[in-house]
Protein backbone atom coordinates (compact mmCIF):
# COMPACT_ATOMS: atom_id res chain seq x y z
CA UNK A 1 0.00 0.00 0.00
CA UNK A 2 1.05 3.36 -1.00
CA UNK A 3 1.78 6.07 1.92
CA UNK A 4 1.07 9.36 0.87
CA UNK A 5 2.27 13.04 2.41
CA UNK A 6 1.26 16.52 1.71
CA UNK A 7 3.22 19.40 1.83
CA UNK A 8 2.44 22.82 1.88
CA UNK A 9 3.68 26.25 0.49
CA UNK A 10 2.18 29.16 1.95
CA UNK A 11 3.79 32.27 -0.43
CA UNK A 12 2.85 36.12 -0.49
CA UNK A 13 0.65 35.35 -3.06
CA UNK A 14 -0.79 31.81 -2.97
CA UNK A 15 -1.02 28.26 -0.79
CA UNK A 16 -0.24 25.49 -2.70
CA UNK A 17 0.15 21.38 -1.79
CA UNK A 18 1.41 18.49 -3.52
CA UNK A 19 0.15 15.10 -2.57
CA UNK A 20 3.49 12.54 -3.00
CA UNK A 21 4.18 9.17 -2.74
CA UNK A 22 6.18 8.92 0.75
CA UNK A 23 8.96 6.48 -0.91
CA UNK A 24 9.47 7.99 -4.05
CA UNK A 25 8.70 11.57 -3.85
CA UNK A 26 6.86 11.57 -7.18
CA UNK A 27 3.53 13.87 -7.07
CA UNK A 28 0.24 12.12 -7.40
CA UNK A 29 -1.93 15.46 -7.08
CA UNK A 30 -1.90 18.94 -6.02
CA UNK A 31 -3.86 22.39 -5.90
CA UNK A 32 -3.79 25.91 -5.10
CA UNK A 33 -5.71 29.08 -4.32
CA UNK A 34 -4.74 32.45 -4.16
CA UNK A 35 -4.02 34.81 -1.27
CA UNK A 36 -5.27 38.88 -0.82
CA UNK A 37 -2.91 41.26 -2.77
CA UNK A 38 -1.19 43.55 -0.35
CA UNK A 39 1.92 43.56 2.21
CA UNK A 40 -0.42 43.01 5.45
CA UNK A 41 -2.65 40.00 5.44
CA UNK A 42 -5.39 38.66 8.22
CA UNK A 43 -4.20 35.24 8.94
CA UNK A 44 -7.05 33.71 8.41
CA UNK A 45 -7.10 34.32 4.55
CA UNK A 46 -4.33 31.59 4.47
CA UNK A 47 -6.39 29.24 6.01
CA UNK A 48 -9.39 30.12 3.51
CA UNK A 49 -6.99 29.51 0.73
CA UNK A 50 -5.24 26.18 1.68
CA UNK A 51 -8.77 25.01 2.15
CA UNK A 52 -9.57 25.67 -1.16
CA UNK A 53 -6.21 23.91 -2.42
CA UNK A 54 -6.77 20.71 -0.15
CA UNK A 55 -10.32 20.58 -1.81
CA UNK A 56 -8.53 21.18 -5.27
CA UNK A 57 -6.12 18.73 -4.70
CA UNK A 58 -9.00 15.71 -3.55
CA UNK A 59 -8.39 16.60 0.16
CA UNK A 60 -6.40 14.74 3.09
CA UNK A 61 -8.86 11.44 4.17
CA UNK A 62 -5.75 8.86 2.34
CA UNK A 63 -2.84 11.30 3.55
CA UNK A 64 -0.48 9.58 6.31
CA UNK A 65 1.82 13.33 7.02
CA UNK A 66 1.78 16.72 6.35
CA UNK A 67 3.60 19.99 6.75
CA UNK A 68 3.92 23.18 5.74
CA UNK A 69 6.34 25.25 4.55
CA UNK A 70 5.62 29.42 4.30
CA UNK A 71 6.89 32.96 3.66
CA UNK A 72 9.69 34.29 6.39
CA UNK A 73 9.26 36.74 8.69
CA UNK A 74 5.47 37.63 8.57
CA UNK A 75 4.84 39.56 12.05
CA UNK A 76 1.55 37.48 13.56
CA UNK A 77 0.38 38.56 17.09
CA UNK A 78 -1.90 36.80 19.33
CA UNK A 79 -3.53 38.69 22.35
CA UNK A 80 -3.57 36.54 25.75
CA UNK A 81 -6.57 34.30 24.29
CA UNK A 82 -4.95 33.61 20.86
CA UNK A 83 -7.02 35.85 18.83
CA UNK A 84 -5.10 37.69 15.97
CA UNK A 85 -3.94 41.30 17.09
CA UNK A 86 -3.90 42.90 14.19
CA UNK A 87 -3.10 41.71 10.01
CA UNK A 88 0.07 40.16 10.14
CA UNK A 89 3.10 42.20 8.22
CA UNK A 90 4.64 40.45 5.74
CA UNK A 91 8.06 40.00 4.51
CA UNK A 92 7.57 42.70 1.76
CA UNK A 93 6.36 45.30 3.91
CA UNK A 94 8.71 47.86 4.30
CA UNK A 95 7.14 50.51 6.63
CA UNK A 96 9.80 49.63 9.22
CA UNK A 97 13.20 50.29 7.56
CA UNK A 98 13.80 53.03 9.87
CA UNK A 99 12.88 51.02 12.55
CA UNK A 100 15.73 48.61 11.45
CA UNK A 101 18.21 51.24 11.71
CA UNK A 102 17.15 52.37 15.10
CA UNK A 103 17.72 48.63 16.16
CA UNK A 104 21.37 48.42 15.06
CA UNK A 105 22.29 51.86 15.97
CA UNK A 106 21.42 50.86 19.69
CA UNK A 107 24.34 48.34 19.23
CA UNK A 108 26.62 50.45 18.61
CA UNK A 109 25.93 53.00 15.90
CA UNK A 110 26.19 51.39 11.85
CA UNK A 111 29.29 49.88 11.99
CA UNK A 112 29.97 48.56 15.16
CA UNK A 113 25.75 47.91 15.26
CA UNK A 114 26.00 46.02 12.59
CA UNK A 115 28.55 43.56 13.69
CA UNK A 116 26.90 42.86 17.02
CA UNK A 117 23.72 41.67 15.22
CA UNK A 118 25.95 39.32 12.90
CA UNK A 119 27.80 37.99 15.68
CA UNK A 120 24.54 37.74 18.12
CA UNK A 121 21.98 36.28 15.07
CA UNK A 122 24.04 35.99 12.03
CA UNK A 123 22.23 38.41 10.01
CA UNK A 124 21.88 42.58 10.24
CA UNK A 125 18.26 43.07 10.43
CA UNK A 126 16.23 44.56 7.75
CA UNK A 127 12.45 46.03 7.39
CA UNK A 128 11.62 42.62 6.34
CA UNK A 129 12.64 40.93 9.90
CA UNK A 130 10.40 40.37 12.17
CA UNK A 131 12.10 42.02 14.85
CA UNK A 132 12.30 45.00 13.17
CA UNK A 133 8.20 45.09 12.38
CA UNK A 134 7.79 44.39 16.32
CA UNK A 135 9.41 47.58 16.59
CA UNK A 136 7.56 49.58 14.37
CA UNK A 137 4.38 47.83 16.07
CA UNK A 138 5.71 49.38 19.51
CA UNK A 139 6.31 53.08 17.88
CA UNK A 140 3.33 53.36 16.27
CA UNK A 141 0.78 51.24 17.42
CA UNK A 142 1.28 50.82 20.88
CA UNK A 143 -2.08 49.47 22.52
CA UNK A 144 -2.08 46.41 19.59
CA UNK A 145 1.56 45.96 20.92
CA UNK A 146 0.54 45.88 24.77
CA UNK A 147 -2.23 43.58 23.33
CA UNK A 148 0.26 41.16 22.23
CA UNK A 149 1.34 38.07 24.78
CA UNK A 150 2.44 36.06 21.71
CA UNK A 151 4.28 36.25 18.49
CA UNK A 152 4.68 33.89 15.62
CA UNK A 153 5.56 33.48 12.07
CA UNK A 154 3.15 32.38 9.34
CA UNK A 155 4.30 28.86 9.26
CA UNK A 156 3.94 28.56 12.63
CA UNK A 157 0.56 29.72 12.76
CA UNK A 158 -0.43 27.44 9.90
CA UNK A 159 0.98 24.74 11.82
CA UNK A 160 -1.01 25.26 14.50
CA UNK A 161 -4.57 25.90 13.09
CA UNK A 162 -4.14 22.63 11.27
CA UNK A 163 -3.30 20.57 14.54
CA UNK A 164 -6.60 22.49 16.35
CA UNK A 165 -4.99 25.54 17.73
CA UNK A 166 -4.42 23.85 21.10
CA UNK A 167 -2.63 25.98 23.47
CA UNK A 168 -2.84 23.39 26.36
CA UNK A 169 -0.44 20.75 24.73
CA UNK A 170 3.01 20.09 25.29
CA UNK A 171 5.43 20.78 22.50
CA UNK A 172 5.51 18.38 19.58
CA UNK A 173 2.25 17.78 20.57
CA UNK A 174 -0.06 20.45 19.18
CA UNK A 175 1.09 23.33 20.97
CA UNK A 176 2.70 26.21 18.92
CA UNK A 177 5.96 25.18 17.34
CA UNK A 178 8.80 26.54 15.05
CA UNK A 179 12.10 24.99 13.44
CA UNK A 180 15.60 26.24 13.19
CA UNK A 181 14.84 27.56 9.31
CA UNK A 182 12.06 29.62 10.33
CA UNK A 183 13.35 30.99 13.41
CA UNK A 184 16.42 32.56 12.02
CA UNK A 185 14.53 34.98 10.29
CA UNK A 186 13.22 36.63 13.00
CA UNK A 187 16.27 38.73 13.83
CA UNK A 188 15.84 36.80 17.69
CA UNK A 189 17.32 33.80 16.83
CA UNK A 190 21.19 32.53 16.59
CA UNK A 191 21.10 29.74 14.43
CA UNK A 192 24.64 28.79 15.70
CA UNK A 193 23.34 28.09 19.23
CA UNK A 194 20.03 26.99 18.14
CA UNK A 195 18.24 29.32 21.31
CA UNK A 196 16.20 32.32 20.84
CA UNK A 197 18.37 35.79 21.85
CA UNK A 198 15.37 37.08 23.99
CA UNK A 199 17.40 40.00 25.07
CA UNK A 200 17.37 41.46 21.50
CA UNK A 201 13.44 40.28 21.57
CA UNK A 202 13.03 42.36 24.72
CA UNK A 203 15.23 45.41 23.62
CA UNK A 204 13.21 45.75 20.50
CA UNK A 205 9.63 45.17 21.86
CA UNK A 206 9.80 46.34 25.26
CA UNK A 207 8.65 42.90 26.87
CA UNK A 208 9.47 39.49 25.91
CA UNK A 209 6.46 37.89 24.26
CA UNK A 210 5.55 34.11 24.36
CA UNK A 211 7.48 32.19 21.74
CA UNK A 212 7.08 29.07 19.70
CA UNK A 213 8.60 26.20 20.76
CA UNK A 214 11.83 25.06 18.96
CA UNK A 215 11.80 21.79 17.35
CA UNK A 216 14.31 19.64 15.29
CA UNK A 217 14.02 19.19 11.97
CA UNK A 218 12.71 15.88 11.86
CA UNK A 219 10.54 16.07 14.49
CA UNK A 220 6.60 16.20 14.90
CA UNK A 221 4.53 19.41 15.74
CA UNK A 222 1.37 16.39 16.35
CA UNK A 223 -1.60 15.74 14.96
CA UNK A 224 -4.17 17.22 13.00
CA UNK A 225 -8.19 16.33 14.61
CA UNK A 226 -8.30 13.61 11.51
CA UNK A 227 -5.35 12.59 12.13
CA UNK A 228 -2.70 13.19 10.10
CA UNK A 229 1.08 13.42 11.47
CA UNK A 230 2.21 17.25 11.17
CA UNK A 231 5.88 17.67 10.36
CA UNK A 232 7.27 20.76 12.18
CA UNK A 233 7.65 22.75 8.93
CA UNK A 234 10.38 25.23 7.51
CA UNK A 235 10.42 28.56 5.81
CA UNK A 236 9.90 28.80 1.74
CA UNK A 237 13.38 28.41 1.22
CA UNK A 238 14.95 26.09 3.23
CA UNK A 239 11.73 23.76 2.35
CA UNK A 240 12.92 24.78 -1.38
CA UNK A 241 16.26 23.61 -0.39
CA UNK A 242 14.89 20.01 0.68
CA UNK A 243 12.54 19.68 -2.33
CA UNK A 244 15.55 19.64 -4.80
CA UNK A 245 17.91 17.96 -2.49
CA UNK A 246 20.30 20.82 -2.70
CA UNK A 247 23.57 19.72 -0.17
CA UNK A 248 26.63 21.88 0.23
CA UNK A 249 27.95 23.22 -3.06
CA UNK A 250 24.89 23.83 -4.69
CA UNK A 251 23.33 27.43 -5.10
CA UNK A 252 19.72 27.80 -5.55
CA UNK A 253 18.56 31.25 -7.26
CA UNK A 254 14.59 31.03 -6.86
CA UNK A 255 12.63 33.83 -9.30
CA UNK A 256 9.75 34.60 -7.45
CA UNK A 257 7.71 37.62 -5.80
CA UNK A 258 11.21 37.63 -4.11
CA UNK A 259 14.60 36.73 -5.89
CA UNK A 260 16.38 34.52 -3.52
CA UNK A 261 20.43 33.11 -3.53
CA UNK A 262 20.75 30.63 -1.14
CA UNK A 263 23.35 28.10 -0.49
CA UNK A 264 23.27 24.57 2.12
CA UNK A 265 26.52 25.12 3.80
CA UNK A 266 27.91 23.02 6.50
CA UNK A 267 29.22 26.38 8.72
CA UNK A 268 27.38 29.65 9.65
CA UNK A 269 28.05 32.73 8.02
CA UNK A 270 27.88 36.39 9.86
CA UNK A 271 28.04 39.19 7.02
CA UNK A 272 27.90 42.68 8.87
CA UNK A 273 27.70 44.06 5.75
CA UNK A 274 23.83 43.29 6.23
CA UNK A 275 24.44 41.68 2.30
CA UNK A 276 23.85 38.32 3.46
CA UNK A 277 21.07 36.61 6.23
CA UNK A 278 23.28 33.89 8.04
CA UNK A 279 19.99 31.62 8.41
CA UNK A 280 19.41 28.15 9.18
CA UNK A 281 18.22 25.04 6.72
CA UNK A 282 15.70 22.31 7.41
CA UNK A 283 18.08 19.39 8.32
CA UNK A 284 20.42 21.13 10.53
CA UNK A 285 22.93 23.12 8.30
CA UNK A 286 22.92 26.45 7.43
CA UNK A 287 21.52 28.32 4.57
CA UNK A 288 23.08 31.66 4.33
CA UNK A 289 20.55 33.73 1.80
CA UNK A 290 20.67 36.66 0.15
CA UNK A 291 17.36 38.17 -1.29
CA UNK A 292 16.14 41.10 -3.70
CA UNK A 293 12.48 42.27 -2.75
CA UNK A 294 12.17 42.96 -7.13
CA UNK A 295 12.03 39.50 -9.31
CA UNK A 296 9.09 38.03 -11.25
CA UNK A 297 6.80 40.97 -10.71
CA UNK A 298 9.37 43.42 -12.28
CA UNK A 299 8.21 41.19 -15.47
CA UNK A 300 4.98 41.20 -14.64
CA UNK A 301 4.36 45.21 -14.86
CA UNK A 302 7.00 45.39 -18.12
CA UNK A 303 4.99 43.20 -19.52
CA UNK A 304 2.01 45.14 -18.74
CA UNK A 305 3.31 47.99 -19.25
CA UNK A 306 4.08 46.80 -22.77
CA UNK A 307 0.48 44.92 -23.59
CA UNK A 308 2.07 41.25 -23.88
CA UNK A 309 2.07 38.74 -22.11
CA UNK A 310 5.23 37.18 -20.34
CA UNK A 311 5.82 34.64 -23.47
CA UNK A 312 5.37 37.84 -25.45
CA UNK A 313 8.04 40.36 -23.24
CA UNK A 314 10.74 36.91 -23.57
CA UNK A 315 10.67 36.76 -26.98
CA UNK A 316 11.13 40.61 -27.19
CA UNK A 317 13.77 40.51 -24.89
CA UNK A 318 15.76 37.72 -26.48
CA UNK A 319 15.52 39.34 -30.12
CA UNK A 320 17.05 42.83 -28.65
CA UNK A 321 21.44 42.52 -28.57
CA UNK A 322 22.27 42.61 -24.78
CA UNK A 323 22.76 45.25 -22.89
CA UNK A 324 20.10 47.18 -24.50
CA UNK A 325 21.38 49.65 -26.90
CA UNK A 326 22.78 51.35 -23.13
CA UNK A 327 19.18 51.44 -21.92
CA UNK A 328 19.15 50.15 -17.94
CA UNK A 329 16.31 49.45 -15.67
CA UNK A 330 17.02 49.42 -11.59
CA UNK A 331 14.04 47.65 -10.51
CA UNK A 332 13.66 48.95 -6.97
CA UNK A 333 9.51 49.03 -7.44
CA UNK A 334 8.62 48.09 -3.91
CA UNK A 335 11.69 49.31 -2.53
CA UNK A 336 14.71 46.85 -2.14
CA UNK A 337 16.26 44.68 1.06
CA UNK A 338 19.82 43.91 -1.27
CA UNK A 339 20.87 46.62 -1.30
CA UNK A 340 18.91 47.47 1.72
CA UNK A 341 17.18 50.79 0.23
CA UNK A 342 13.40 49.93 1.70
CA UNK A 343 12.27 53.50 0.80
CA UNK A 344 14.37 53.71 -2.96
CA UNK A 345 12.26 53.52 -6.02
CA UNK A 346 12.89 52.12 -9.74
CA UNK A 347 14.35 54.17 -12.43
CA UNK A 348 15.41 53.89 -15.95
CA UNK A 349 18.76 55.30 -17.69
CA UNK A 350 20.36 55.70 -20.96
CA UNK A 351 17.02 57.16 -22.56
CA UNK A 352 17.57 58.22 -26.12
CA UNK A 353 15.62 58.06 -29.52
CA UNK A 354 17.24 54.80 -30.59
CA UNK A 355 17.39 53.01 -27.29
CA UNK A 356 13.46 53.82 -26.42
CA UNK A 357 12.15 51.17 -27.69
CA UNK A 358 9.86 48.19 -26.42
CA UNK A 359 12.95 45.57 -27.48
CA UNK A 360 15.09 47.16 -24.94
CA UNK A 361 12.91 47.92 -22.58
CA UNK A 362 12.01 44.16 -22.04
CA UNK A 363 15.96 43.08 -22.34
CA UNK A 364 16.55 46.07 -19.58
CA UNK A 365 14.24 44.25 -17.33
CA UNK A 366 15.01 41.05 -17.58
CA UNK A 367 19.24 42.19 -17.23
CA UNK A 368 18.02 44.80 -14.27
CA UNK A 369 16.40 41.84 -11.91
CA UNK A 370 19.21 39.48 -12.55
CA UNK A 371 22.01 41.92 -11.86
CA UNK A 372 20.72 42.30 -8.95
CA UNK A 373 20.68 38.44 -8.10
CA UNK A 374 23.85 38.29 -9.36
CA UNK A 375 25.03 40.45 -6.78
CA UNK A 376 24.16 37.70 -4.36
CA UNK A 377 26.37 34.98 -5.75
CA UNK A 378 28.54 37.36 -6.14
CA UNK A 379 28.62 37.87 -2.04
CA UNK A 380 28.49 34.52 -1.38
CA UNK A 381 31.77 33.69 -3.12
CA UNK A 382 33.36 36.84 -1.24
CA UNK A 383 32.09 35.15 2.25
CA UNK A 384 33.66 31.66 1.54
CA UNK A 385 30.76 29.93 0.38
CA UNK A 386 30.89 27.01 -2.11
CA UNK A 387 29.36 27.46 -5.16
CA UNK A 388 29.63 24.45 -7.35
CA UNK A 389 26.38 24.31 -9.36
CA UNK A 390 23.29 27.26 -9.91
CA UNK A 391 20.21 25.89 -10.02
CA UNK A 392 17.50 28.19 -11.17
CA UNK A 393 14.03 27.41 -9.63
CA UNK A 394 10.65 29.61 -8.88
CA UNK A 395 7.93 30.75 -11.86
CA UNK A 396 9.83 33.35 -13.87
CA UNK A 397 12.27 30.45 -13.94
CA UNK A 398 10.32 28.80 -16.44
CA UNK A 399 10.90 31.56 -19.13
CA UNK A 400 13.06 30.94 -21.71
CA UNK A 401 14.37 34.69 -21.60
CA UNK A 402 15.79 33.84 -18.09
CA UNK A 403 16.95 30.57 -19.06
CA UNK A 404 19.16 32.25 -21.71
CA UNK A 405 20.60 35.47 -20.13
CA UNK A 406 20.82 34.16 -16.80
CA UNK A 407 24.11 32.51 -17.64
CA UNK A 408 25.62 35.43 -19.11
CA UNK A 409 25.09 37.79 -16.15
CA UNK A 410 26.10 35.36 -13.40
CA UNK A 411 28.95 34.32 -15.30
CA UNK A 412 28.09 30.43 -15.01
CA UNK A 413 26.11 27.93 -16.02
CA UNK A 414 22.71 26.95 -14.42
CA UNK A 415 20.69 24.03 -14.34
CA UNK A 416 17.03 24.18 -14.08
CA UNK A 417 14.99 21.75 -12.86
CA UNK A 418 11.37 20.74 -14.28
CA UNK A 419 8.93 23.20 -13.25
CA UNK A 420 7.40 21.82 -9.60
CA UNK A 421 6.15 23.44 -7.03
CA UNK A 422 9.75 23.14 -4.88
CA UNK A 423 9.37 24.33 -1.83
CA UNK A 424 6.04 22.54 -1.12
CA UNK A 425 8.05 19.21 -2.00
CA UNK A 426 10.25 20.33 0.31
CA UNK A 427 7.62 20.33 2.86
CA UNK A 428 6.66 16.69 1.97
CA UNK A 429 9.51 15.30 1.95
CA UNK A 430 9.51 16.57 5.15
CA UNK A 431 6.11 15.17 6.06
CA UNK A 432 8.11 12.08 5.24
CA UNK A 433 11.08 12.40 7.12
CA UNK A 434 8.64 13.05 10.10
CA UNK A 435 6.91 9.87 9.65
CA UNK A 436 9.85 7.74 9.08
CA UNK A 437 11.81 8.71 12.42
CA UNK A 438 15.07 8.29 10.68
CA UNK A 439 18.65 11.01 11.00
CA UNK A 440 18.56 12.54 7.65
CA UNK A 441 15.78 13.17 5.00
CA UNK A 442 14.51 10.02 2.85
CA UNK A 443 16.21 9.80 -0.53
CA UNK A 444 13.68 11.14 -3.25
CA UNK A 445 13.78 10.26 -7.29
CA UNK A 446 16.47 13.38 -8.31
CA UNK A 447 15.11 15.92 -10.30
CA UNK A 448 15.81 16.11 -14.32
CA UNK A 449 17.82 19.06 -14.88
CA UNK A 450 18.78 20.93 -18.51
CA UNK A 451 21.91 23.11 -18.26
CA UNK A 452 22.03 26.80 -19.73
CA UNK A 453 25.29 28.32 -20.79
CA UNK A 454 26.44 31.81 -22.36
CA UNK A 455 29.22 34.07 -22.64
CA UNK A 456 29.97 36.34 -19.58
CA UNK A 457 27.87 40.10 -20.00
CA UNK A 458 30.49 41.69 -17.84
CA UNK A 459 29.62 45.00 -19.60
CA UNK A 460 26.13 44.78 -18.55
CA UNK A 461 27.21 44.24 -14.84
CA UNK A 462 29.65 46.83 -15.00
CA UNK A 463 27.04 49.35 -16.66
CA UNK A 464 23.98 47.87 -14.14
CA UNK A 465 26.43 48.82 -10.88
CA UNK A 466 27.26 52.67 -12.16
CA UNK A 467 23.72 53.29 -12.38
CA UNK A 468 22.44 51.70 -9.76
CA UNK A 469 24.73 53.76 -7.12
CA UNK A 470 23.06 56.94 -8.97
CA UNK A 471 19.73 55.35 -7.70
CA UNK A 472 18.45 57.34 -4.99
CA UNK A 473 16.42 56.56 -1.40
CA UNK A 474 12.87 59.18 -1.29
CA UNK A 475 11.61 59.73 2.05
CA UNK A 476 9.79 57.19 4.25
CA UNK A 477 6.20 58.34 3.43
CA UNK A 478 2.87 56.38 3.07
CA UNK A 479 -0.66 57.91 4.14
CA UNK A 480 -2.10 54.51 4.99
CA UNK A 481 1.11 53.71 7.49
Amino acid sequence: MVTLVAGVDSSTQSSKIVICDAESGVVLRSGSAPHPVGTEVDPAAWMTALGAAIKEAGGLSDVAALSVGAQQHGMVCLDEHDRVVRPALLWNDTRSGTAAAELVNELGGPTEGARAWADAIGSVPVASFTVTKLRWLLEHEPENAARTETVCLPHDWITWQLGGARRDRTLGDGALATDRSEASGTGYFSPVSGTYRLDLLTQAFGHTPRLPGLLQPSASAGDTPTGQLLGCGAGDNAAAALGVGAGPGDVIISIGTSGTVFAVCDKPTADASGIIAGFADATGRFLPLVCTMNAARVLDSTAALLGIDLEGLSDLALATPAGAEGLVVVPYLEGERTPNRPFATGAVHGLRLSSWTPGNLARAAFEGMLCGLAAGIDALLANNVPVDRVILIGGASRSEAVRRIAPGIFGQPVVAPEAAQHAAIGAARQAAWALSDTAIPPVWKAATYETFEAAPLDAVRTRYNEVANLTADIPEHDSKR
